[in-house]
């Protein structure tokens, strides 16, 4: 099956899950293909992860720009309990990405999988899909215990 065939039936299972992103995705990356447009592909493979985190940390940074979120507030939250298990996760989520980065560096048709349970996720359980990354690492840390337990 061609990459565009499997970026239409992306842009389908986008529009029919309601997920604008995976269809917007889908969307632009045909209009490059068709558009004759190839040049672009590797440098959205080497940066575009980078330019989505980028705009990722910029929207959860506004309410610190505009002045919602105060000094003390922040301070404080270095200190609660909830600042604390926040910044437990934060460290815990970046090894879980950084071993899903490797895990789709290796297996990148692993992408479908993770779309198809990320679109399941959205429709079924009403998930919020922030990106493949963290759906990577948990399914490379899934991988791990699995290949523990064999061993």
């Amino acid at each position: 099956m061609s990459g565009v065939n499997m970026l239409v039936i992306l842009l389908l299972i986008g529009i029919f899950a309601r997920s604008n992103l995976i269809a917007t995705a889908a969307c632009i990356l045909l209009i490059l293909k068709f558009l004759n447009l190839n040049f672009i592909f590797p440098l959205l493979e080497k940066r575009g992860l980078e330019l989505g985190l980028l705009f990722l940390l910029l929207s959860i940074l506004v309410p610190v720009a505009t002045g919602k979120i105060t000094e003390k507030e922040m301070l404080y939250n270095f200190m609660s309990l909830p600042g604390i298990l926040a910044i437990i996760s934060g460290a815990l989520a970046t090894c879980l990405n950084s071993e899903g980065l490797k895990l789709l560096q290796v297996d990148p048709e692993i992408i479908f999988g993770l779309v198809v349970g990320s679109i399941f996720g959205i429709t079924f359980l009403g998930g919020m899909p922030v990106g493949p990354l963290m759906a990577a690492g948990l399914a490379a840390f899934f991988l791990n215990v699995i290949n523990w337990i064999k061993h």
